[in-house]
């Protein structure tokens, strides 16, 4: 023992950090679950499961989008919690795959007052769809192009544009990658959701293949849950699995709580969070 040396042994830096989506909490949103919660509580809810990074859904302040006195309270309410805003998640506003060019168009500037939002919360990206219409191929040129002209807008800004998958052809990990290689623009990326590969009916793409395809060009990760077994294990998707596919893509960011079970959201939110973190402390970076 030497007198005035001491271990300089710290924690590793975790290889992910967890952050938490709005739509967890969309029933006490809309006052189905209670204690009810409006937008502006979100930050400090958030902060009260013990996280600290946020993802909004814009629905629940969708006429907010240029109300510069209103984002500036969110702001306000987030870095009083000491709580990050990483991303909007962005729908309603329109198909960037329609087949007529002037529909794209449209619904392209339809998304620009999300990214004046995005920007103004400090947050990385706006997180949208590829919905389209048309042969495989003629959805994939027409999504394409119309990430790409949003991604052009979005340079204004200096903000990313995310796809995840969603419905529809997005749901397949394959097609969605080559639209985001066709937008071929550096903003252009994707949100992969362990849960959302039901492209229609009963037609559903693999899980763990589709992530992995979506993977190379991920900004963020949604860990989608619904139902847990008595060990605290997610029902329908292999969090372990998930997660190494996650890391072994080269993936060091956060890792969304997306919970959609029909359970209590808090209880969901709290065993989401537990078997992040302990599949976390299983995988070493």
């Amino acid at each position: 023992w030497l007198l005035g040396c001491r271990s300089t042994n710290t924690p590793p830096e975790p290889w992910f950090e967890i952050s938490l989506a709005q739509w967890s909490l969309h029933r006490r949103l809309r006052g189905e679950q209670q204690p009810s919660i409006d937008n502006l509580e979100f930050a400090a809810t958030a902060r009260g499961f013990g996280i600290d990074a946020i993802e909004y859904v814009n629905q629940f302040f969708v006429d907010k989008a240029t109300d510069d006195a209103y984002l500036a309270e969110m702001v306000r309410r987030a870095d009083g919690e000491g709580v990050r805003s990483l991303l909007i998640m962005v729908d309603g506003e329109g198909a960037l795959g329609a087949p007529d060019v002037s529909h794209r168009a449209k619904s392209v500037e339809r998304h620009v007052r999300w990214l004046h939002a995005a920007s103004a919360l400090g947050c990385h990206s706006i997180r949208v769809n590829a919905a389209s219409e048309g042969t495989y191929e003629q959805q994939m040129q027409l999504a394409a192009d119309g990430l790409r002209r949003l991604c052009q807008r979005a340079d204004e800004f200096d903000l990313g544009v995310i796809v995840e998958n969603h419905g529809g052809l997005s749901s397949n990990g394959s097609w969605l990658a080559e639209v985001i290689r066709r937008a071929d623009h550096p903003r252009a990326g994707t949100l992969p959701d362990f849960g959302n590969f039901r492209i229609s009916g009963d037609d559903w793409y693999d899980r763990y293949r589709g992530v992995e395809e979506m993977m190379p060009f991920a900004r963020a990760v949604s860990a989608k849950s619904h139902d847990f077994d008595a060990n605290g294990d997610e029902t329908h998707t292999d969090f372990e699995r998930m997660l190494r596919i996650v890391l072994d893509a080269g993936y060091r960011g956060y890792v969304g709580i997306e919970y959609e079970g029909a359970g209590l959201e808090d209880d969901g939110i709290r065993a989401t969070k537990a078997l992040l973190e302990r599949v976390r402390a299983r995988i070493v970076a």
